[in-house]
């Protein structure tokens, strides 16, 4: 995804909001929606841009067949994420054709909530160090848990054996990797109510700083 092919102004204003699969970044999304923050999503957009009829559908049709459609003619996400997930070249393929699609409408929303509302915006991105978009936000906000709940939240989430848990992990970058490089973090490890703590003291400082 390269930040040249969307880079916008709006973006420099709005807070990235990233954390790992498991570390419970939508429920911290939806704590600061909550709170007042306008949310782009940018998996709901990821899902929006692959319905039929769209020019991404055709082009996923088109590079890896009619097996990744079910019985209704809608992608099979799943299938997908299979087909793609030990073949890098897959992968890439498939990134190409999404991410550039993704980061165009994430502006889109941005800019017209931007002109309408003002901030403070948040840009949900779940691979967002992976993608290299955390160069484009004012500050990157990391909804972090240790390796070890992570994992354990994993396994029960999805019911995962705990070699099959920590394949998963591997795909993604590690998230104390992912601690070092953001600006703020919000520790997701005990309860809601710390959680929601950590988000409120948050959003205040975003306020006074807007």
């Amino acid at each position: 995804m390269g930040n040249s092919t969307f880079e916008s102004n709006v973006l420099s204003k709005c807070y990235g909001l990233t954390g790992s699969i498991a570390t419970g970044k939508s429920t911290v999304a939806r704590m600061f929606e909550e709170l007042g923050c306008h949310i782009v999503d940018t998996d709901r957009i990821a899902r929006q841009i692959v319905e039929p009829g769209q020019p991404a559908y055709k082009e996923i049709v088109e590079q890896f067949g009619n097996s990744v459609i079910d019985k209704d003619g809608l992608l099979n996400r799943e299938k997908l994420r299979r087909l793609i997930i030990d073949d890098p070249q897959k992968r890439k393929i498939l990134n190409a054709i999404t991410h550039p699609r993704i980061g165009l409408e994430a502006v889109r929303q941005a800019n017209e909530w931007y002109k309408k509302n003002g901030m403070p915006i948040i840009v949900d991105v779940p691979l967002l160090f992976e993608t290299g978009w955390n160069a484009l936000f004012r500050a990157v906000i990391l909804v972090y848990v240790p390796v070890d709940v992570q994992l354990q939240r994993l396994m029960v989430r999805d019911r995962l054996t705990e070699e099959e848990a920590q394949r998963t992990l591997a795909f993604q970058m590690n998230i104390e990797e992912k601690r070092k490089l953001a600006q703020y973090i919000i520790d997701n490890s005990k309860t809601l109510e710390e959680t929601k703590v950590q988000v409120r003291e948050l959003f205040a400082m975003i306020c006074a700083n807007t």
